[in-house]
């Protein structure tokens, strides 16, 4: 893995531990009377996953999406989504990544042609009833940043 994508897994655990520190109590899902549901009833989330962003808001259909939240130094933009479905979304736009030369605060950014897709939909547990994606893989058809394998996969927060 290179320098490039050890920083973006290292943002993309920090924000998660982060965000995994901020929960309250009131997130949780209230209780149901015992006689709701029967045991065995399986509620399933409803309407079609989301992507869940750097803020916590839910997204479909982005046209932009940040993948490094602790620095931005590697986002999707002009993203045109040929599918989104419950179990996948599929997009075509461009990863723009900060080369870090001599380091990221002087690095300049790149733009890489990329296909994204989003699979792996679960409950979101900030709002159990909506299915969030979990997993975000990048394929590079082309010209791929330093130290990037041509397809590179990462879990999303939650």
């Amino acid at each position: 893995m290179g320098g490039q994508s050890v920083r973006t897994v290292i943002a993309l655990c920090a924000a998660g531990l982060l965000a995994a520190g901020t929960g309250t109590a009131s997130a949780a899902p209230a209780a149901s009377p015992a006689n709701a549901h029967p045991a065995h009833a399986v509620q399933r989330p409803k309407g079609r996953p989301v992507l869940v962003d750097c803020f916590f808001k839910p997204q479909t259909r982005p046209d932009a999406f940040i993948l490094a939240c602790g620095d931005g130094n590697s986002r999707l933009s002009s993203l045109h989504w040929s599918q989104w479905n419950d179990r996948s979304a599929v997009a075509k736009g461009l990863n723009f990544v900060n080369d870090c030369k001599p380091y990221c605060a002087a690095g300049r950014f790149h733009s890489y042609p990329v296909i994204v897709r989003l699979d792996r939909p679960e409950p979101w547990k900030k709002h159990p009833h909506t299915q969030r994606f979990t997993r975000l893989s990048l394929v590079f058809p082309a010209a791929r940043p330093d130290g990037y394998q041509r397809t590179e996969t990462y879990a999303l927060w939650d």
